[in-house]
């Protein structure tokens, strides 16, 4: 059974078209991701001939090799137009199985409803032994910002900041996707303000605003007591510092030949034995 869709495709499509223009200016989650996908992908000591960069925002992403082929997929039509590449979703991929070796995904995976689908779609377009490697925002980012509005709109519970994934549950993902040798680990970026405007238009113009399929219209009022509240949260300097978790995910398509864990009681030695204290000399 499908599961319902927590987020407006159209809007998204539509935020994401709004975005592509502006995005250079207000790129430096993005870019962190970035720089981080590729410090991992340093690590691995094998080629790439055919590279899938998903969610490609404005083709960023420079492949290992210059030699590489490298398909860019977008959820928005300007993005993908402006980077050469085709748009679809990451939960419906227009692509052959086993048509990549390596596949990244920055920054984009945290609005997908379906991501444990995306997920194993992913996993299926890599050949065997091939890497995917991804980034989103999760667990506690925009603490900051939720705090607020919690505060400026008590009397009506409305989500609008959409849920995120904690690193735990991504690691556990990658398993339910069926990726071998499954790692996922989180980074935090912590970003100081000047007011709550700059805030909101960072996260509107790097394509991570609300698209949330039940949300509504926010007041001015509400807005105001929004902004007051991030105001009176400043520091001496009269920036307010909001909070970004960056989760990296790494994974491999199964493959015959990788390393396996060990099986479960094949120990030669026990842990007493491994915590005992060394005789004395």
């Amino acid at each position: 059974m499908q599961p319902p869709d927590i987020f407006d495709r159209a809007a998204r499509r539509r935020q994401r078209d709004r975005a592509a223009s502006p995005f250079a200016a207000h790129d430096f989650l993005r870019a962190a991701m970035l720089d981080g996908l590729v410090d991992r992908l340093g690590a691995v000591k094998r080629d790439f001939a055919d590279v899938l960069d998903l969610g490609c925002f404005n083709g960023g992403f420079a492949p290992p090799s210059p030699a590489a082929r490298v398909a860019r997929v977008d959820p928005g039509f300007a993005f993908a137009r402006g980077a050469g590449g085709v748009q679809a979703d990451e939960d419906r991929l227009p692509f052959a199985d086993a048509s990549f070796d390596l596949a990244v995904a920055a920054g984009t995976l945290d609005q997908v409803g379906d991501l444990p689908g995306a997920l194993s779609l992913v996993r299926r377009v890599l050949r065997p032994d091939g890497l995917f490697l991804a980034a989103f925002l999760g667990g506690g980012t925009l603490s900051t910002l939720r705090g607020v509005l919690r505060e400026a709109e008590p009397e009506r519970a409305v989500a609008r900041v959409h849920p995120m994934v904690d690193v735990r549950s991504a690691g556990d993902l990658l398993v339910r996707a069926g990726f071998a040798l499954p790692v996922a680990d989180v980074e935090t970026l912590t970003v100081r303000y000047r007011d709550l405007s700059r805030l909101l238009e960072d996260l509107r113009f790097s394509a991570n605003g609300n698209v949330l399929a039940e949300r509504h219209a926010i007041s001015s009022a509400v807005l105001a007591r929004a902004a007051a509240g991030f105001a009176a949260r400043a520091d001496a300097e009269g920036r307010t510092a909001e909070r970004f978790d960056i989760v990296f995910l790494t994974g491999w398509a199964p493959s015959p030949d990788q390393p396996k864990p060990a099986r479960r009681g094949s120990a030669t030695t026990s842990l007493a034995q491994a915590l005992r204290a060394p005789p004395a000399a």
